[in-house]
């Protein structure tokens, strides 16, 4: 059981670890982190309990309504709500850049505790390959949602609203996507791979429009305070 947790915590600790020491001005509180990274964690069992159900009564069998809907809506929504309520009012969110840590946090809590089940199920030899593919996936789909986040925070208050939809509709439909793939396609592996390839270039790309537009906040406060 000890491998099997280890196996299933390194992922996304290490891709959490990733994304946090790339702040490059003021770094994040520890403990508002790892409760970002815990509220993702607990959310897992309500998404869980309301997959079975939408499974149970038959709703999901389109590929369709399970990859865009049964995971992809419903997997977004809870982590965008998240995000919503405990973090996007915080003080401590301060920086553009800081929506991505938080995206990242709760992404990573929901996708690691999804990883362990999956190894207790199957086996720690899938260990690997579920780092590669879905929780490198749902780390990158925090990412991005985080970049929109943290535009819809510091964006003037008529644009605020347009920012936090796209945050929920882009993640959406790049985890439905995710998912159709695995569903509906029998050579899964030749469309997964561009499509990884794809979402680690704009995730990282992400990354370093939220660096400029953090850096531009600290140069014009620095601007502001020279001409007080």
């Amino acid at each position: 059981m000890l491998v099997i947790l280890s196996a299933g915590i390194a992922p996304g600790l290490a891709l959490l670890s990733y994304f946090y020491l790339r702040d490059q001005y003021e770094t994040e509180p520890i403990t508002l982190v790892f409760k970002t990274f815990l509220y993702g964690a607990l959310i897992t069992f309500p998404i869980m309990f309301l997959q079975y159900i939408l499974e149970f009564e038959g709703i999901t069998q389109s590929y369709w309504i399970n990859a865009y809907f049964s995971s992809g809506t419903l997997e977004e929504f809870f982590k965008w709500f998240i995000l919503m309520f405990a973090i996007f009012h915080h003080v401590d969110f301060n920086e553009p850049y800081d929506g991505i840590i938080y995206g990242a946090s709760v992404s990573l809590g929901f996708a690691t505790v999804e990883n362990i089940l999956y190894l207790i199920a199957h086996g720690v030899e899938f260990a690997f390959g579920r780092a590669l593919l879905p929780v490198s996936s749902h780390a990158l789909f925090g990412v991005i949602m985080g970049y929109y986040l943290g535009k819809a925070k510091f964006s003037v208050k008529d644009e605020k609203g347009k920012w936090l939809i796209i945050s929920l509709l882009v993640s959406t439909i790049l985890h439905g996507t995710y998912n159709y793939i695995f569903l509906a396609e029998k050579n899964w592996l030749y469309y997964m791979v561009p499509f990884m390839l794809f979402l680690w270039w704009l995730g990282l790309r992400k990354v370093k429009r939220a660096h400029r537009m953090t850096a531009k906040q600290y140069e014009t406060a620095k601007m502001e305070k020279k001409v007080l």
